[in-house]
């Protein structure tokens, strides 16, 4: 069985998992203003705990996207730190796909539709149907007004994600929102689940390829937020270079 690193960072909570074997052991902390600086002590405790090196892992995960344009490009570029100093594939996994996963894992549902706050009046979703024992995208990931938001009808079809609470009005009354899950959020605990398909897929990339996913165009990073990224990656390959 595979050891693999998770790393999400694209929405409020900010967390990392260790898949080791059978077992996925995860540290979380909210705040999205510090992600940069919370990713790699929580991956350090990770791997004391696992008792592990970096280098005993098979590959790195992050969530790529849709989220928070610097939280997602903090993901990447600590997870291509890491892989790139301790020479590891690099696994960029679909936020939405994880929000799924883990509504699955709350209600038994194969079929979730998927809706993360965007801010700006706006939410990504997609809908997905598991079958055959992976995620197979029925809509891809969008971004939309929630009023919006039109998942193809389906039976048995759950709905999560905090974009359900945020927007509360505008999903009331909507078939698809009745019992929706608005606490379910990104977590690296179901990317790392997920990240086993993909590495035995042979979706993992080298390091410099990763890239996330982005559905609204930004212009530029503001200093600060070029700064924080660019020192979290620095200070993921020293990190990885030297063991973790």
């Amino acid at each position: 069985m595979p050891n693999i690193l998770a790393i999400e960072t694209s929405a409020e909570l900010a967390s990392c998992a260790l898949l080791a074997g059978d077992n996925v052991i995860v540290r979380s902390t909210p705040g999205v203003r510090s992600h940069s600086q919370s990713v790699l002590p929580m991956v350090q405790e990770l791997l004391k705990e696992a008792g592990i090196a970096l280098a005993d892992c098979d590959a790195i995960a992050f969530g790529a996207g849709p989220g928070s344009f610097t939280g997602v490009r903090t993901a990447c570029g600590v997870a291509q730190g890491l892989a790139y100093g301790a020479r590891l594939p690099v696994l960029p996994l679909v936020t939405l796909e994880a929000m799924a996963e883990a509504c699955r894992a709350a209600t038994g549902a194969d079929e979730v539709l998927a809706v993360l706050d965007a801010r700006m009046g706006e939410v990504y979703w997609a809908q997905y149907r598991f079958d055959g024992g992976k995620w197979l995208e029925v809509l891809a990931p969008a971004l939309s007004a929630p009023q919006d938001v039109a998942p193809l009808a389906a039976e048995g079809l759950r709905a999560c994600g905090n974009g359900f609470a945020e927007y509360a009005d505008a999903f009331a009354g909507k078939p698809f929102a009745q019992a929706a899950l608005p606490g379910i959020v990104p977590h690296a605990r179901e990317l790392a689940l997920l990240a086993r398909g993909a590495l035995a897929a042979g979706k993992g990339v080298p390091a410099a390829q990763a890239q996330p996913l982005y559905l609204r165009n930004k212009v530029a990073y503001t200093s600060a937020e070029r700064q924080a990224i660019n020192q979290a990656s620095a200070q993921a390959s020293a990190a990885a270079r030297a063991g973790t």
